[in-house]
C-alpha cells in the first residue's frame, strides 16, 4: 500500500481496486461499498489525525459503549456526477450541521467541519471512479459515528470513532406501497430523540414494520405517541398529503426528522406555484379525504429514493385504495429535484456544492 499526506488526511490507497467485479447495472441498494473509507477518531478530548485507508472490517471489543448503550448516529446523503465529470453534492451543509445535532443530542462529541467536509471531499476524489454519469445513478454517502470506549457502566463513552464509507447506487424503485396507519405503535416520543438520526430509532421500527409486511402492506405510516390521531412519517420517510391541490405534511417537532429531501420540496412545490400547508394531519382528514374523493396523492421523500408513491392505506382495517392520476405533484417534484441533483436544469437555490 502507498501511503501520502494530503491536507492533514493521511491517506493509504489499496493495493488494487475491485470496481471491476461489480456489476453497475444490477446494483442492489447499499450492499456495494468502494475501494476506500474515511475515519477519524476522538480520544484524550480531542480528535485525532484523519485517514483515508481501504475498505475493510475491524475490531472491537465486547465491551465496547455502543454495543451495550447505543451511542451512534448517522446520515444519508449522494453525490452525482454531470456529463463534464464533476462531482456534485446536494446540500451537504444540511446533512453536516443535522449529523452534529444528533451528535449532542446522544452526548458523543461535534464533528469539526474540516473533518467532515474534507474527509468527504477527497474520499470522493480518490473513489471518483466508482460514481457513474445518467440520471438514476450516484453515490450514496453514509456518515456515522460510534461510541468506542469499553466497559459496561452505563455512563456516555470518552472515545468515539467517526467513518465515512461509499456505496454506488442506481435508481431507486419501491413498486406498489401500501401503507398502515398505525394505531399503537410509535416511531417516537416527545423528549425523545425522534428527531435524531440515531441507529436506534431505526431498530425500534422493525418489529411494527414486520407485523405490517405480515398484513400485505410494504410500510407503516407513524402516528403521535399521545392520542394516535396525527400523521407524522412514512417508514424511514417524511411523507406528504395531496388534498386536492394543497400539499400538506407535518412540522418537524421532536418527534420527527428534519428530511432534506423534505425541506427541499417544500420549496420546489412552493416555487412551482403548488399550495403547501406545514401543520398536524389529522388521521380522521385523510380518512374523510378518501372517501369523498378529495385525497388525490400520498408520498414519502428521503434521501435513498426521493420520492416514493403510495397507493394506498389501510387504517382501522378498512382499506383505502388512492386514484391513478396523470401528471402526479409527486413524480413532477421528483423529476425536478433529480435534475437539479444531475446538473441537467440550473440550481437557482444554490443547493449543488462541487466537489
Amino acid at each position: 500500500m502507498s501511503t501520502t499526506q494530503t491536507s492533514k488526511i493521511e491517506i493509504i490507497k489499496a493495493p488494487t481496486s475491485k470496481i471491476n467485479e461489480v456489476d453497475f447495472e444490477n446494483l442492489s441498494f447499499g450492499s456495494v461499498f468502494t475501494d476506500h473509507l474515511f475515519e477519524c477518531d476522538f480520544k484524550n478530548g480531542e480528535w485525532q489525525k484523519p485517514v483515508i485507508k481501504p475498505y475493510a472490517p475491524f475490531l472491537l471489543d465486547p465491551s465496547t459503549r455502543v454495543f451495550h448503550y447505543g451511542q451512534a448516529i448517522f446520515e444519508g446523503m449522494k453525490a452525482y456526477k454531470d456529463d463534464n465529470n464533476d462531482i456534485w453534492l446536494f446540500r451537504p451543509d444540511e446533512n453536516y450541521n443535522r449529523f452534529n445535532k444528533s451528535a449532542v443530542r446522544m452526548a458523543m462529541p461535534e464533528v469539526p467541519e474540516d473533518v467532515f467536509m474534507n474527509g468527504l471531499n477527497q474520499l470522493l476524489q480518490l473513489d471518483e471512479a466508482w460514481i457513474k454519469k445518467g440520471k438514476g445513478n450516484s453515490m450514496y454517502i453514509r456518515p456515522f459515528m460510534i461510541a468506542t470506549g469499553t466497559g459496561v457502566i452505563a455512563n456516555p463513552s470518552d472515545d468515539y470513532k467517526f467513518m465515512i464509507i461509499l456505496s454506488p447506487v442506481s435508481a431507486y424503485y419501491s413498486g406498489d406501497v401500501k401503507v398502515l396507519i398505525a394505531e399503537h405503535f410509535s416511531r417516537a416520543a416527545n423528549g425523545g430523540i425522534g428527531a435524531a438520526k440515531a441507529a436506534g430509532n431505526y431498530a425500534a421500527q422493525f418489529y411494527p414494520t414486520d407485523l405490517a409486511n405480515k398484513e400485505g402492506f410494504q410500510q407503516v405510516i407513524w402516528t403521535d405517541d399521545a392520542t394516535h390521531t396525527k400523521l407524522e412519517e412514512a417508514g424511514t420517510m417524511n411523507v406528504f398529503f395531496r388534498i386536492n391541490d394543497t400539499l400538506l405534511t407535518a412540522p418537524v417537532s421532536e418527534r420527527i426528522l428534519d428530511g432534506v429531501t423534505r425541506k427541499t420540496l417544500i420549496d420546489l412545490a412552493k416555487s412551482e406555484g403548488i399550495n403547501v400547508e406545514i401543520r398536524p394531519v389529522l388521521v380522521s382528514e385523510l380518512v374523510e379525504a378518501s372517501e369523498n374523493g378529495t385525497l388525490k396523492e400520498i408520498f414519502g421523500a428521503g434521501t435513498a429514493a426521493v420520492v416514493s408513491p403510495i397507493s394506498g392505506f389501510s387504517y382501522k382495517d378498512v382499506y383505502h385504495e388512492l386514484p391513478k392520476i396523470e401528471n402526479a405533484i409527486a413524480l413532477q417534484l421528483k423529476d425536478k429535484l433529480t435534475n437539479i441533483q444531475n446538473k441537467l436544469e440550473e440550481d437557482t437555490f444554490g443547493w449543488t456544492v462541487k466537489v
